[in-house]
This record gives C-alpha cells, sequence and structure tokens, in this order.
C-alpha cells in the first residue's frame, strides 16, 4: 500500500487549493512553482458566497485565515460619483448565507501555502513538461529531477505551457482589447465603506476596502495590447484623477513608496472552451482551464470551485496506487461537472466587460439608464446562478 502522488504546477490560488484539497483525501502532494519565492506584493481579491462554500467544504476559513473586510455596500457608479446601482451587504447575506469578503492576495496565498505539510511546495521549480504516454505522467522539471505521478494538476496560469501542448489546436487566448493596473494603498485615514466600481467612457475604476485599512485599487482602460507607460502612478492620475471622491485621494497614495508596486497587465480571456478539462490523467483548472475576463470577479472563485470539485471526485489517496481505472475515471467526470459552468462564466464575464467598455456617448447614457432602472432585488437575482451555483457531485452533496 502507498499513498497516490499528485503534482500540482503552480502555486496560485488554484494550485493551492488543490493540493489542500488532495492532502485532505490522503494523496501524497507536490507543488511546483517557478517563482523563486512566495509573492509579497500584489493585489486583493473578492471571494464571492461561491467560493466560500467551496472553501469551506475542503475546510478553510479563509477570513480566519487571511483576515477579510466585509463592506457595508458594493454597487456601480459613474465617474460623478452617482450610483447606478448598490446593494446592502447584509441583504447578500441573508440571501446566500454568507456575504463576499476581500482579502489581500499575497497574506491569502499565504494561508493557503502554510496548510501543506513541509516540503510539500517546491519554490523555483519550473514544471517543463508531462510525459503521460505510459499511463502514469512523468513530470519534467527545468531544475529536475523528474517527479512520478498518479495525477497532474495543470494550475499554470493563464499561459499554462501544459495546455498549449497537449491542446495543440485549441486557438489559445484572446485579446479583450483593455488593459488593467491593480494595486495595494495604505489609507486608514479614509472612511470608504462601500465596494464600488465605477464606469465612464471605455475606463473603469475599483474600491475595495481590506481589513488592515489598505485598500484594493484596480483600473482598467481600452488600449492595444502591450500599450505602457514609464510612469503608472501619473497615467493613473490622468486617467481618473477627475473622477469622484475618494478615487484622487486614493492615487496620492499609489506608489508612493515604490512605483513596481503598481501592476499592470493586458486583459485575456480564452478564445474558445477546451474540449475538455483532461487529457490522461492531467487536469487543468483556474486560468489554465478556462481564462475569463476579471469582470464578474470570478476567476479565483471559479478556480477554487475546480480545485475542491476534483479533489471530492478523486479516490482517496491512502489506497493502492497501482494503475487502475478510478483515476481516469474521476478526471472525465470532472470535466463532466466543470466545463459548462465554467465556459458559461467566462462568456458572462465578457459580456459584461463589453458594458462596462462602452466609449460612444449615446451608448453610454442608455446603459447607465438602464442599469439605474433595474432594481436592486432584481440585479442581485441575476447573481443567483454565480452565488449559489457551487455543486459536490453526487447525491446530498451541496455544501
Amino acid at each position: 500500500m502507498q499513498r497516490r502522488h499528485a503534482v500540482v504546477a503552480g502555486a496560485g490560488i488554484g494550485g493551492l487549493t488543490a493540493a489542500i484539497a488532495l492532502h485532505r483525501r490522503g494523496w501524497r502532494v507536490t507543488v511546483c512553482e517557478r517563482a523563486p519565492e512566495p509573492p509579497t506584493t500584489g493585489a486583493g481579491i473578492g471571494l464571492a458566497p461561491n467560493a466560500l462554500r467551496a472553501l469551506d467544504a475542503i475546510g478553510v476559513d479563509a477570513a480566519r485565515a487571511a483576515g477579510s473586510a466585509v463592506p457595508a455596500t458594493m454597487g456601480v457608479r459613474r465617474s460623478d460619483g452617482r450610483w447606478l446601482t448598490r446593494a446592502e451587504t447584509s441583504y447578500m447575506a441573508a440571501r446566500y448565507g454568507m456575504p463576499p469578503i476581500a482579502v489581500p492576495r499575497p497574506a491569502f496565498t499565504a494561508a493557503l501555502a502554510a496548510a501543506l505539510p513541509p516540503g510539500a511546495l517546491r519554490y523555483g521549480t519550473t514544471v517543463t513538461g508531462v510525459d503521460d504516454a505510459a499511463g502514469r505522467p512523468t513530470v519534467r522539471t527545468a531544475e529536475g529531477p523528474d517527479l512520478s505521478a498518479d495525477l497532474v494538476v495543470a494550475a499554470d496560469g493563464i499561459h499554462s505551457p501544459l495546455r498549449r501542448a497537449h491542446f495543440p489546436a485549441h486557438p489559445g487566448l484572446h485579446y479583450i482589447g483593455e488593459t488593467a493596473w491593480r494595486t495595494l494603498v495604505d489609507a486608514p485615514d479614509l472612511p470608504i465603506p462601500s465596494m464600488s466600481e465605477t464606469w465612464g467612457r471605455g475606463e473603469r475604476f475599483g474600491v475595495t476596502p481590506l481589513a488592515d485599512g489598505r485598500f484594493y485599487l484596480y483600473a482598467t482602460a481600452l488600449a492595444p495590447a502591450g500599450t505602457r507607460s514609464a510612469d503608472p502612478r501619473a497615467e493613473l492620475r490622468d486617467r481618473f484623477g477627475s473622477w469622484h471622491d475618494p478615487i484622487p485621494a486614493l492615487l496620492d497614495r499609489v506608489g508612493r513608496f515604490d512605483p513596481a508596486d503598481v501592476l499592470q497587465n493586458d486583459l485575456y480571456d480564452l478564445a474558445a472552451p477546451l474540449p475538455r478539462l483532461h487529457h490522461g490523467r492531467i487536469a487543468w483548472i483556474g486560468d489554465a482551464a478556462h481564462a475569463m475576463a476579471p469582470n464578474l470577479g470570478q476567476g479565483g472563485c471559479q478556480a477554487i470551485e475546480d480545485a475542491v470539485v476534483l479533489a471530492h471526485l478523486l479516490p482517496a489517496g491512502d489506497t493502492e496506487a497501482a494503475a487502475d481505472e478510478a483515476v481516469p475515471a474521476a478526471l472525465a467526470a470532472y470535466t463532466a461537472a466543470r466545463r459548462d459552468r465554467t465556459d458559461a462564466v467566462r462568456r458572462r464575464a465578457r459580456r459584461v466587460g463589453r458594458l462596462g467598455a462602452l466609449r460612444n456617448p449615446l451608448a453610454v447614457t442608455a446603459r447607465d439608464l438602464a442599469v439605474r432602472a433595474t432594481p436592486n432585488r432584481l440585479a442581485l437575482r441575476g447573481m443567483d446562478d454565480l452565488f449559489n451555483g457551487f455543486r459536490l457531485p453526487g447525491p446530498n452533496r451541496t455544501p
């Protein structure tokens, strides 16, 4: 008897969640992360009720692990500050059983990493390929040695080399037409109780309060791929410095100590769904499986769902690890459980992004009037399939 071994490529939120879930199912896990050390800078992440419910299913309390902030209200505003829609967080908590929370991404990933057994997480280890022709995968790493596994979890991100290698005919990524900036700023003196996203003409700005007095800020703008400014702080102030309070005050704190703390990434999603989310004994999760625009705040949430469902469907790890059909059958069930849901979210996120990126003044006015005319309860009801959509496959498996 020996424990089944899973190799996870990538130590992002999806990869770490998968490793925890598999470890708690009795698997031996090895997480290979090409970065030399854990991230110390970055941004925040919103965890919607569906992600929190999935984490709870594997015994992870995100709020206790990483701290959290629960805003009093959430909504969308115009650049002059007028609310287009706003919902009380207490109403969301009553409707979904818990409110969404926001956590600093570095703290959250550190908390997930701490839940793994010693030695399971290997930084500075780059997965270069997987040979699964013999039925039991061999994972190649740039640093060596090779790793033998019963399962490989491809959590290697939006540009997933493993996706390209095993689905060479897939069209790959689609540029959405927008670039995005993200940063964390210290502003404990600013009383900002709301989580908001402000829509302008082809530009958006988001403000999310965190529990430690910092704020997660993000902004998007239509731009050709690869567009970069030498001074991201000046670029943000030029674009958004005349927008409503507290955006100018928050921008005053951006890059005060190190402009490199402002992250900029062009936005891509997957051009088409993968034909399946597995190949042999390899399973794809998160951005590697279904990269999506950030417009619904569901990229990380769906990665967490993937990880928990995958581990739930796999056989227990503390049994005979001989080559059998239990793992391939479980991966086929994983594709059946996750492919349609994640692709629906991907397509919906793209549609919402097109609304937020409108530039024509008449179209923007029509959009704003339509959003304002939609009752809050009706708008929130439209999120039910997202926030109540997490299910563990099988009878009586709803968390």
